[in-house]
């Protein structure tokens, strides 16, 4: 059996970013039984698909050895820029399958509706040093493998190769696993005025 192995990203894994992102999407945990069944799609809508529909190149995935995704990292070199085209050529799509909340968000898919319609909340000027940002995500059978150092460093080079140089991500303050892992790549803590439930986390592409 070939062993699990980082390669780019294909237009047939679509359907697997937006199963693992809803799989890991609580702190890392499966969050499927927070949503309805026609409301599943809403978080792989928001950090998973638009990165792999705008810049593919940017979207790398884990195979299983058996052409399947397990785990993917993706994002943007540019995230001024992606908030823009989020905005212009991605959101119509989605829009009205998941309009915006009426008042204050009290569910988690209203929640989630909330941060589809407001993708400039993604530009601080803290981040200003950091223009690129991603997302990773890996199903818990293929963690504690390597993998996700091995997508990482597939991104990064990347970024490096479009003369990028240094990327962020938000996370969860919650997901400890999850910040260890970021520790132990080297990444740093961003200080933000008001990060809310997120830690924002930096380092250079080189």
């Amino acid at each position: 059996m070939t062993s699990p192995s980082v390669r780019p990203y294909r237009p047939a894994d679509l359907p697997a970013l937006y199963d693992i992102c809803l799989r890991t999407a609580d702190a890392g945990q499966d969050a499927t039984g927070q949503y309805p069944a026609q409301d599943r799609e809403l978080v792989g809508a928001i950090f998973a698909a638009p990165y792999a529909m705008l810049e593919p190149d940017l979207t790398f995935v884990l195979d299983d050895g058996q052409g399947n995704a397990v785990g993917y990292v993706l994002g943007t070199g540019d995230t001024a820029a992606f908030v823009k085209r989020f905005r212009d050529e991605w959101l119509p799509g989605v829009a009205d399958r998941w309009p915006a909340p009426d008042g204050e968000p009290a569910t988690s898919t209203e929640v989630m509706a909330w941060l589809l319609h407001t993708p400039e909340r993604l530009v601080l000027s803290e981040l200003a040093a950091y223009p690129a940002h991603l997302h990773i995500d890996v199903l818990p059978d293929f963690q504690r493998g390597g993998h996700g150092r091995a997508l990482m460093e597939a991104f990064l080079a990347a970024l490096a190769r479009k003369g990028v140089p240094a990327v962020h991500l938000g996370m969860l303050t919650v997901n400890t696993p999850a910040r260890a892992f970021y520790d132990r790549l080297g990444f740093h803590e961003i200080p933000v005025t008001d990060p809310g439930v997120l830690t924002y986390l930096g380092k250079a592409t080189a």
